[in-house]
C-alpha cells in the first residue's frame, strides 16, 4: 500500500520568518494562521493551507533560493554510469535487439514495447546519487521513498540516505538539523513539508518529476479561478497528498464509481441514485476533501486533475462524466463557467499502459508484472491483465518466486496470493512488463528464477 503521511496542526504564525532569499517583491502573503488538516485516522493525509498564503509564490521563491537544487551537481555522466552498472540487464538488452522477444530453452518471453524506468524516475534517482557525491559527509534525509521500488530504495539506504522517521503516523522533522541535506522524492512533497524545511534552512535537493509539477500548476489554476479540483487519485498516496496541498478546494476520487457518486450528488440523485445526504457524502469522503468542504457550494465550479500514475482511460472517462454532468446541470452554453480541464496524464504512464493493452492481445500463457507492491502505476498494469482474463503475477522482486515452482504475488486490488505449480509444464510463452519505477536488473532477476524452474523441470524429465 502507499505510504500514509500524517500531518498535524502547526502553531499559528503571523509571518513565515523567511530568509532574505525568499523575501522581496514576490514575498509570500500570509496574514491569517497557517494550518494543515489533521485527523486521528492513520490514513488521513489531507493537506490544506488557510488564509492568503500563496503556495505558487512560495514554491517560485524557494526554487530560487541558495539552499535549493533540482538540477544536480555536475556529476550526471558519472552517476549514470554507476546506475547502468547497477540496474541494466543483458537479458533485456538481448530481447530489445530481437524484437522484444527472447527464448531460453522451452520458455519464450515477450517484452512490452514500453516498460520499466521512465525518464522522471531515472532523473530522480540520478539526482539522489549526485547528492551523495556532492555531500559525502553530510547527513542526508529523504521525506518519502524516492520511488516505489524496494531495490532502489534499499540501495539508497546503503548509501546512508535515511527516511524521515515516523511516530504515530507523523513525520518527525525535528531530527533534521541546519547543516543536513533533505531530498524530496519523485512524487514531490506537500507544501507544509517544504515550509518546515525552509524554516530549518537546510539544503533541499528536489527530485520531483516535472509531470507532477505540471499537475500542481493545474490545481493552482483551478484555485485562481475559484474552481474546486476533482483529483483522480488515491488520497493517501504521496503524490496526491502533495498535489492536494497546492490546491484550494478539492475532492479526491479513486475511481469511476466514486466519480459517479459525486456527479449523482451534483444532479440531486438524478444520475444513478448512488448518492444520498450531505452528511453521507462528507462521511464517505472524510479523508479525501479539503477542510470545510461543502458539497452544496463547492461543486458548482470544478476542474479535473489526476495523480499521474492512474489509469489513463479512467481519468479521461471521469473528465467526460464531470463535463456531461455540468452541461446537464447548467446547460451546454454555460459549461465553460462551471468546468475546466487540462491534460495532466503522464506520457510515460500512458505509454506503458498502451503497451500493456497491446501485449495482452499477444498469444501468451501467462503474464509477469514486475514492480513495487506500493506502486500505483504498476497496479494498473496488473489491472489490465486481469481485465483481459490472463493469468497474471505481480511481483516486486525475484524473492517472491520459489522455493521450487511456487510464487507469492499480488492482485490489482492488493490481495496477496501464494500459488504452487504456477508455471505450467512444457513449452510456455510469457508476457512481461514492469512499472515505471522498476530497473531492468530486477526484471532480469525474476526471469532467471523462471528459467531455473524450467531448467529443473527439463532435468527431471530427461
Amino acid at each position: 500500500m502507499a505510504i500514509s503521511i500524517q500531518l498535524c496542526r502547526i502553531p499559528a504564525r503571523s509571518d513565515l520568518s523567511l530568509p532574505e532569499s525568499l523575501a522581496g517583491p514576490g514575498a509570500i502573503r500570509c496574514r491569517r494562521p497557517l494550518s494543515v488538516r489533521c485527523s486521528g485516522d492513520p490514513s488521513s493525509s489531507s493537506v490544506a493551507v488557510d488564509g492568503d498564503f500563496d503556495a505558487k509564490v512560495f514554491r517560485h521563491n524557494l526554487t530560487r533560493s541558495k539552499n535549493y537544487n533540482r538540477k544536480g551537481f555536475g556529476y550526471k555522466d558519472e552517476t549514470l554510469q554507476l546506475m547502468n552498472r547497477e540496474y541494466t540487464s543483458d537479458i533485456i538488452k538481448t530481447m530489445k535487439e530481437n524484437g522484444n522477444q527472447y527464448t531460453w530453452g522451452n520458455v519464450t518471453v515477450k517484452l512490452a514495447e514500453a516498460y520499466g524506468f521512465c525518464w522522471g524516475v531515472e532523473r530522480a534517482v540520478q539526482i539522489a546519487y549526485e547528492a551523495r557525491k556532492q555531500f559525502p559527509e553530510e547527513k542526508i534525509w529523504i521525506t518519502n521513498e524516492i520511488i516505489h521500488n524496494p531495490t532502489v530504495n534499499k540501495r539508497l539506504e546503503e548509501m546512508e540516505v535515511e527516511n524521515i522517521p515516523l511516530e504515530e503516523g507523523k513525520k518527525k522533522f525535528d531530527v533534521v538539523n541546519k547543516d543536513d541535506v533533505v531530498i524530496l522524492p519523485a512524487f514531490g512533497a506537500a507544501v507544509e513539508e517544504m515550509l518546515t524545511l525552509n524554516d530549518k534552512n537546510v539544503q533541499i535537493v528536489d527530485t520531483t518529476c516535472p509531470w507532477v509539477s505540471k499537475v500542481w500548476n493545474t490545481v493552482e489554476k483551478h484555485k485562481k479561478g475559484d474552481y474546486t479540483s476533482i483529483i483522480h487519485g488515491k488520497y493517501a498516496h504521496e503524490e496526491t497528498v502533495a498535489t492536494a496541498s497546492f490546491a484550494g478546494k478539492y475532492i479526491i476520487v479513486k475511481n469511476m464509481k466514486e466519480a459517479m457518486y459525486v456527479c449523482d450528488y451534483i444532479l440531486g440523485g438524478e444520475l444513478d441514485g448512488s448518492s444520498s445526504t450531505k452528511e453521507a457524502f462528507l462521511e464517505k469522503f472524510k479523508y479525501a476533501v479539503s477542510p470545510g468542504f461543502d458539497p452544496d457550494n463547492d461543486l458548482i465550479k470544478v476542474g479535473i486533475a489526476n495523480q499521474t500514475t492512474m489509469l489513463k482511460g479512467e481519468t479521461e472517462e471521469i473528465g467526460k462524466l464531470v463535463e456531461r454532468t455540468m452541461m446537464r446541470k447548467y446547460g451546454v452554453e454555460n459549461v465553460n463557467q462551471h468546468f475546466i480541464s487540462f491534460n495532466t496524464i503522464c506520457d510515460a504512464t500512458q505509454e506503458r499502459q498502451d503497451a500493456m493493452y497491446k501485449l495482452v492481445e499477444e498469444k501468451v500463457d501467462l503474464m509477469l508484472v514486475v514492480g513495487g507492491w506500493n506502486s500505483s502505476n504498476t497496479s494498473h498494469l496488473q489491472e489490465i491483465a486481469e481485465e483481459y482474463g490472463i493469468p497474471s503475477y505481480w511481483v516486486d522482486s525475484e524473492k517472491r518466486i520459489g522455493p521450487g515452482n511456487r510464487i507469492a504475488y499480488k492482485l490489482n486490488h492488493g490481495e496477496l496470493v501464494e500459488k504452487e505449480n504456477w508455471l505450467p509444464e512444457g513449452p510456455i510463452t510469457i508476457g512481461i512488463t514492469s512499472g515505471a519505477s522498476t530497473p531492468d536488473k530486477v526484471v532480469e532477476d525474476v526471469l532467471v528464477k523462471v528459467f531455473d524452474i524450467k531448467r529443473e523441470e527439463a532435468l527431471q524429465l530427461a
